[in-house]
């Protein structure tokens, strides 16, 4: 926990050009320079608030400059941010003014208390990997890009199944007629790939979910890998194919295109407010039942 502080500078990142997150941001903005710290303000973010008097970076200054990247959002913006300063390895903490927020836990009006903690020392800190994903042709590079919930490869605009070449570690395990495939890290595994009846992964396990998408058979089922396995999928021409990095970046993949998905080098560190618990997250946000209801 030492080694996160003592926090100097701090990144503030909002949902893009979203103005409904200005009072927030600046509120924060307001209260970390009266407590002494720099204040940086994602240049994206900048456009919807008021942001004299702080200084407007980019992502690449942010990396290099903030102890600390506050996000106020959605787990959108928290995908998008992590991805961007995973290389750097600032800690992120997450504010939530969407809907579900699995990655941003703390609320608009616990805002400034939860930072405050933070400041002192006290939070829960959590390591998250990402993939790695390259889109090879005839074996040269087409796309390189990284995702820290999940690639999915499918049928894209045509409305017909698509079929992969699934192969785990250079192994052939099945050509797959579907929809697509979703290839899910921990965090991952509570987006889409929750919805396809894929398994829902602690982030302390080590491990990727590999989840057809529709498959048209009901024997190819979803399967937990070790998170150093390789992945490849290749299209089975004369199928073509739309790959999507945590849905916000993709790639149209050709006839023969193979995607290979591979951890990732880098990680991303979340910082939690104290007592937080995985679990607890897990049962506000799927509305588990805390209690069991007796008849």
């Amino acid at each position: 926990m030492a080694s996160y502080l003592p926090i100097s500078t701090v990144a503030l990142i909002g949902k893009y050009r979203s103005p409904e997150i200005a009072e927030s941001l600046l509120d924060l903005a307001a209260y970390l320079s009266e407590t002494g710290l720099e204040v940086l303000i994602e240049e994206g973010t900048a456009q919807a608030v008021d942001s004299r008097g702080y200084v407007v970076a980019d992502y690449e200054a942010l990396g290099a400059r903030a102890n600390l990247a506050v996000v106020i959002g959605g787990d959108g913006t928290m995908l998008n941010a992590a991805r961007r300063l995973a290389e750097y390895g600032v800690p992120l903490v997450g504010v939530n003014q969407g809907r579900l927020g699995f990655m941003t836990d703390l609320s608009r009006q616990d805002m400034r208390a939860g930072i405050k903690q933070l400041l002192a020392g006290q939070f829960v800190v959590e390591q998250r990997f990402l993939l790695d994903i390259t889109v090879l042709r005839a074996g040269e590079t087409q796309c390189q890009a990284l995702a820290l919930n999940d690639v999915v490869v499918n049928k894209g605009d045509i409305g017909r199944m698509i079929e992969l070449e699934v192969k785990v570690d250079g192994e052939f395990l099945y050509v797959l007629r579907a929809d697509g495939m979703i290839v899910a890290t921990p965090t991952g595994s509570t987006a889409y790939a929750l919805s396809a009846n894929g398994p829902i992964l602690h982030p302390a396990v080590a491990g990727i979910a590999v989840v057809p998408l529709c498959p048209h058979a009901l024997s190819y089922r979803p399967i937990s890998i070790p998170d150093h396995s390789v992945v490849e999928l290749t299209l089975v021409p004369p199928h073509e194919a739309r790959v999507h990095f945590d849905g916000q970046a993709r790639y149209d993949a050709a006839a023969g295109d193979c995607v290979r998905i591979g951890r990732s080098e880098h990680s991303v560190t979340l910082l939690h407010p104290p007592g937080y618990s995985y679990f607890a997250m897990l049962r506000e946000k799927l509305h588990w039942s805390a209690v069991p209801k007796h008849a």
